[in-house]
């Protein structure tokens, strides 16, 4: 599925810290909902029901409650009969600002950050899945690497940044001028101090 997106929209990462809308994303429905319309830009409830497979009635509800809580937003219709939807963000971090103290908050957003690795597990086996029949071009530029680092945490933070930062100019909501054969890419950065380590 091609990103399709009218326009590219500015950069704009957002952290979700108010409890309301982080409860609002520990829906399995809606956090695929908005994963959806981030990676590939303004979609209808029908093109989302495709997407996640659910029907389209039951996605425009939940996009609704998403739009309650200020994670998308109604788009211009070019047709006056659809409805698409759009992402405010182009990128989400969840959970309490550093430094403050909100322990719903913080529930809340571990909640959601497990079925977001639930949901990028899915994903990542149904690409095992998918990979032997790509084209041979995409088979070869795709990538599963793990590696364990001996990092300090003021390193950990330096190399997620770097990387970070190579990785934005590709954001698919963002990127204005992607060559004609692009396609929206799962890339997931995972670090974290080994849970065997000390």
């Amino acid at each position: 599925m091609s990103f399709t997106s009218p326009s590219a929209v500015p950069e704009r990462r957002v952290r979700v810290s108010d409890p309301r809308a982080l409860r609002a994303l520990a829906h399995p429905l809606r956090l695929a909902l908005l994963d959806h319309v981030m990676a590939f830009g303004e979609q209808t409830a029908a093109q989302c029901a495709q997407a996640v497979g659910s029907t389209a009635s039951n996605c425009s509800y939940h996009l609704r409650a998403l739009a309650r809580v200020g994670l998308v937003e109604p788009a211009a219709s070019s047709d006056g009969r659809e409805r698409p939807w759009r992402s405010v963000a182009t990128g989400l971090e969840f959970g309490p600002e550093r430094g403050t103290d909100s322990p719903a908050a913080s529930v809340a957003a571990r909640a959601v950050d497990e079925l977001e690795l639930g949901r990028e597990e899915e994903l990542t086996r149904r690409a095992l899945n998918r990979h032997p029949g790509l084209p041979a071009s995409w088979q070869a530029a795709e990538a599963r690497h793990s590696y364990g680092l001996r990092l300090t945490p003021d390193e950990l933070a330096g190399l997620v940044e770097a990387i970070d930062g190579l990785v934005r100019p590709y954001i698919a909501l963002t990127r204005v001028r992607a060559p004609a054969d692009a396609e929206v890419v799962l890339l997931r950065l995972l670090a974290f101090l080994h849970p065997q380590a000390q």
